[in-house]
């Protein structure tokens, strides 16, 4: 019997180190609620789930692009709305002006009523606007065709949905960009001071309001694709979070199990330990 090197007790304590380490890893999974908490837990099912994790977060951001997009779109609309109704009081105004039981007097009056309905139908294409970005012209300055806008949809570079508009500006109606009603005296060199100017122009209005009809109806298009990515995109990123829960969260009935199995066999451990110690007591016995 050999009491200078108690390999029994040595053997047990192994044992019951390796048993402890494998109890605090289980105690370290119940008590944050993932089965990955570092690298050596699961280094492939770690990079799996940090790229899901990443892909959903890049998604998540794209569906608040998306929504963004929506409430410009939705903005630009009811602008544009608005712009309908003025041009619509305009013919109206104008087919007033062009009967003969109007007097001139009646047609200055009309005339003055159009002017002001004009410098509103511009403000309202200079002032719309969405965070700062002008959306029915270039800019609250500039009356020319308002720049593409692009929305980021998704996790890479392509995955864009484009927005091209025009100009809804009051300087242009005859060239059907919505940009350059003057209607005040005249436009385009047809004076609206005379039943027969007013006449004219009723056709100028019938080109503004088929080019309105026409960007409202762009904009309600990409509208309803944009909240159809937005709904696919949430459906994705439910998915890739479902896909990285099965990797990185952990089992509580299983894990529990285990931790209580630890638990035992540390306690058995802990015994064993000091029985082992107790072995080498008999050597006492030898020396009485």
């Amino acid at each position: 019997m050999r009491i200078n090197t108690n390999v029994n007790s040595m053997i047990a304590q192994e044992a019951n180190t390796n048993t402890t380490k494998t109890l605090g890893s289980s105690l370290e999974k119940l008590s944050t609620g993932l089965r990955i908490n570092k690298a050596s837990d699961d280094a492939s099912g770690l990079a799996i789930a940090d790229k899901l994790r990443t892909q959903a977060s890049s998604l998540s951001q794209a569906v608040d692009n998306g929504n963004s997009a929506i409430t410009l779109t939705q903005i630009a609309d009811k602008a544009m709305s608005e712009q309908s109704n003025i041009l619509d009081i305009i013919k109206t105004k104008l087919v007033q002006a062009a009967t003969a039981t109007t007097s001139s007097a009646g047609i200055t009056a009309i005339s003055s009523d159009i002017k002001q309905l004009a410098a509103q139908l511009a403000n309202i294409a200079a002032k719309t606007n969405y965070n700062g970005t002008t959306l029915l012209q270039a800019s609250a300055a500039g009356t020319g065709s308002a720049a593409v806008l692009t929305f980021q949809m998704g996790e890479y570079s392509g995955d864009v949905i484009n927005l091209g508009t025009g100009a809804t500006a009051a300087t242009g109606l005859i060239q059907a960009n919505l940009s350059g009603l003057n209607l005040g005296g005249s436009a385009g060199g047809v004076s609206i001071d005379t039943h027969a100017g007013a006449s004219t122009l009723l056709a100028t209005i019938d080109t503004a309001l088929t080019t309105l009809n026409e960007m409202r109806s762009t904009f309600g298009s990409v509208q309803n694709r944009i909240e159809s990515s937005v709904r696919n995109l949430q459906t994705t990123v439910t998915n890739l979070k479902a896909a990285e829960s099965v990797i990185r969260d952990v089992d509580y009935a299983k894990e529990s199990a285990e931790f209580n199995k630890q638990n035992i066999i540390s306690q058995a451990g802990t015994y064993a330990i000091s029985q082992a110690n107790a072995v080498s007591q008999n050597v006492l016995r030898l020396l009485q």
